[in-house]
């Protein structure tokens, strides 16, 4: 396959949340362009608008009108769907609430872990009821928070985030101090607004406000393309026969794009041009060439800022002279699959020698053309990672389903399919 023109990611899916939640808590009219339309996204505006914001449809090239008011109590479950961002920021902005709240989501959420953000939350003053286990569903009870200072056991930007929501919720002050530091989105976009937020090194500092709402003008968002939908594309880019790729108005936080820095390390050609700022965040173009691929050993400090992109750096990995090893990768176990075992079983399944070995993922790349069956669990990162994988000449690559690209890239078979050039 030969690759050419211009593509677009889709609007970044975490910094939709966090312009969400953030303009649904202020009391304020808030103009949101740039969003994501997938179905994590409209889970995150669909419990909003139950907790009684006014919240716009969420539609491709639109903006987003969000009209921030108090809260109210919700008369049935907020029903998360997939999406592990919605219901752990949630939990924390709720945490600041004087009411109590239900959360559940579909069967993939229920199994995913809770209480290391629940666990802090009670420590603040909220009161959560378990159901079932430490996951979903849960009940929260908000009210008076007391001034909290956490160090999180391990680097995590949804955990860090709640913690933040909750202080901003409820006006008190918090300290939050990482391991490694983590995707900084919501300080960016507290910092973005004129919140008093200060970091130095991996802590962040939110003084409080001393009022339970946070009060803000009139204000725009604009949120940058998706880097880790980005990276498929690129990836897909980079195992092309020949040609080059622009993905423009990606964004490339610095804690995001820690699967640039591998590809290039595996010597994938990927440059930056006009580099610029959308509301807080840097955005920059792409531009991607093909070229030979090497293995690398990715270390446990640099998974933090790759985590999601772990699946298409596996493939790529699968493509690359040499044996890969990504290491402290334990994490993927308890994402919307056992994401983990999924990609060693995978593509062992498609030909390639890999292997999870207890915390790490080890693959050994080769270049006969991968031919099997890939079960996706219906995790979309596992969908879109095989798809790419799957665009390499010759290859056989049959996925268990493709639907589930919906959660966070609706359009990727279309964009996929633009970005090949073949005679």
């Amino acid at each position: 396959m030969r690759v050419g023109g211009t593509l677009r990611a889709p609007g970044d899916k975490s910094v939709t949340h966090r312009a969400l939640i953030t303009a649904a808590l202020a009391h304020a009219r808030a103009k949101v362009s740039g969003v994501l339309t997938a179905h994590d996204a409209r889970s995150t505006a669909r419990a909003l608008r139950q907790l009684g914001v006014d919240v716009g449809p969420l539609r491709a090239g639109r903006a987003v009108i969000v009209r921030g008011r108090r809260w109210r109590a919700p008369a049935d479950t907020i029903h998360c769907g997939n999406s592990g961002s919605t219901a752990r920021l949630l939990l924390g902005a709720l945490a600041g609430q004087g009411f109590s709240a239900r959360l559940s989501g579909d069967a993939s959420l229920r199994k995913r872990p809770m209480r290391r953000v629940t666990a802090p939350l009670r420590a603040m003053g909220a009161a959560v009821e378990e159901e079932a286990g430490e996951g979903l569903p849960l009940r929260v009870s908000g009210g008076r928070l007391r001034p909290f200072s956490y160090h999180t056991p391990v680097a995590s930007a949804q955990l860090k985030s709640a913690i933040l929501f909750a202080g901003v919720s409820a006006g008190v002050p918090v300290t939050v101090s990482e391991p490694v530091r983590s995707r900084d989105h919501t300080e960016r976009m507290f910092r973005h607004l004129g919140f008093d937020l200060r970091v130095s090194g991996t802590t962040v500092v939110l003084v409080g406000t001393g009022a339970e709402w946070p009060r803000l003008p009139d204000f725009e968002l604009e949120v940058p393309g998706d880097a880790s939908s980005a990276a498929y594309l690129v990836g897909a880019a980079l195992l092309a026969d020949g040609g080059e790729l622009l993905v423009e108005r990606v964004g490339v936080n610095p804690t995001r794009v820690g699967f640039l820095e591998v590809m290039r390390r595996m010597g994938g050609r990927v440059e930056q041009a006009g580099r610029r700022e959308l509301s807080g965040e840097p955005v920059a173009d792409l531009l991607v060439r093909p070229g030979a691929l090497k293995a690398t050993e990715v270390g446990a400090d640099e998974i933090p800022s790759l985590i999601d992109e772990v699946p298409l750096l596996a493939v790529l990995a699968a493509r690359a002279e040499g044996e890969t090893r990504f290491r402290s990768v334990g994490e993927l176990r308890v994402k919307e699959s056992d994401r983990l075992g999924l990609i060693a079983l995978n593509l062992r399944a498609v030909g390639v020698d890999a292997a999870a070995d207890g915390d790490d993922l080890v693959v050994v790349g080769g270049d006969a053309p991968p031919r099997g069956v890939v079960e996706t669990a219906r995790d979309h990162r596992l969908t879109m990672a095989f798809a790419v994988l799957g665009s390499v000449a010759g290859a056989d690559v049959r996925l268990s389903e493709t639907a589930s690209v919906g959660v966070s890239y609706p359009g990727f078979w279309d964009d996929l399919e633009r970005m090949r050039q073949d005679d």
